[in-house]
């Protein structure tokens, strides 16, 4: 339907608005709009997700909106996304849908497979550094999902160029953050003071920033990390404090659990230096919130991480569980003049550029497009 429409005119360079702008709103046109993805941060503190913060932010800028779902039961979630989908379908014009690998991609699919024959138009966002291994174990059926949709939108460069295979025209979007909840502390005295922030699951490695601390604590015995992030069930929350008991660092390790959103700036600016340990990665907003804040940034370079943040100059970046790199990097933050500074004032200004004041007019003009494409469709 639509998507041959935009196929050939909708671009990242060239967005124009069909519609006419509503009185009061002379730059934007407000369309009703369906997000669905995981609202899950009233039940689950500290999960708080993407598709959360841009309906909060449409929602303030005047837009209708409506979401699913916060259902913290899989199937449950499920459901109620198909009977949102069905029940609402009155009430909004357009819906965008987050794509994840594994079972999500299966909310995903029905969700859109629900759109399509109810005729509406909708927009995939795709999400997660594990997704290009997804595609390459099903290539047709993520081929087939992307094709359904009006536009593809991705926050990464690096699922854009692994995943352009699959649908050719996707659209580079990216994640935002409000830089005015993230005050920035230039670090050009950095402490020995270490935060992690992350959910406590196998993708995110906690350990390898334990083992990281293990190395650090001869040179800088007093040093301190702290590991922010809920338990995701896995068993990582229990091999983190079994490996503080075998090292002996109980007492230089704080695991406070999850922390609402409204208080991530607050737990960031207490340390110097912020740890990101994953093994994939398309995005990371939580190493974007470290660099807003002015926090020195060492992450795996993994996934979309080498293509936002450049080693040495905003970041310093080591290969995937090598907690010995991670430790030596932290030390030369902690002894090299000049070095702290550099990395903290940069990862700022590279942050200022996913300010939300940047990011949703994208998504304004986004989803008038979208919406405007598909009645010039029924019209004609």
């Amino acid at each position: 339907m639509s998507n041959r429409f935009l196929k050939k005119r909708f671009t990242p360079q060239r967005i124009v608005l069909k519609m006419k702008p509503p009185a009061g709103h002379p730059d934007r046109v407000m369309i009703s709009t369906l997000l669905v993805g995981n609202f899950l941060s009233s039940v689950r503190p500290g999960s708080c997700t993407v598709c959360e913060l841009l309906a909060e932010r449409l929602s303030s800028a005047g837009w209708p909106v409506l979401t699913t779902s916060d259902k913290s039961a899989r199937l449950s979630r499920l459901a109620d996304m198909l009977t949102t989908v069905w029940r609402r379908r009155k009430n909004y014009t357009v819906a965008q849908v987050d794509v994840y690998s594994g079972p999500s991609f299966i909310w995903a699919e029905s969700v859109c497979w629900l759109l399509g024959r109810l005729g509406k138009p909708f927009i995939l966002t795709l999400h997660g550094g594990n997704l290009p291994a997804f595609a390459r174990r099903w290539p047709s059926r993520l081929r087939r999902l992307l094709n359904s949709a009006t536009v593809v939108t991705t926050p990464s460069r690096y699922l854009k160029d692994l995943l352009e295979p699959y649908r050719e025209d996707l659209l580079l979007l990216p994640n935002a953050i409000d830089l005015g909840s993230y005050p920035f502390r230039l670090r050009s005295n950095p402490q020995p003071k270490l935060v992690w922030l992350r959910a406590l699951e196998g993708t995110y490695n906690p350990c390898m920033a334990v083992n990281s601390l293990a190395e650090l604590v001869r040179e800088f015995p007093e040093i301190q990390l702290t590991m922010i992030g809920p338990d995701k069930g896995d068993g990582s929350h229990q091999r983190v404090k079994s490996e503080l008991k075998r090292l002996n660092l109980q007492g230089q390790v704080n695991l406070p659990g999850a922390v609402p959103k409204a208080k991530v700036a607050e737990a960031l600016n207490y340390a110097d230096i912020f740890l990101n340990t994953t093994n994939y990665e398309s995005f990371g907003v939580s190493v974007m919130e470290a660099a807003a804040c002015g926090l020195c940034i060492v992450s795996t370079n993994v996934g979309g991480l080498g293509f936002l943040w450049n080693d040495g100059h905003d970041a310093i970046l080591v290969q995937p569980d090598d907690s010995k790199a991670m430790a030596a990097a932290v030390g030369r933050i902690l002894s090299e003049p000049g070095l702290a500074e550099r990395l903290s004032r940069n990862a700022r200004a590279n942050a200022e550029q996913f300010d939300w004041s940047v990011i949703l007019p994208q998504w304004e003009r986004l989803l008038a497009e979208v919406a405007g494409s598909a009645q010039s469709i029924v019209r004609n």
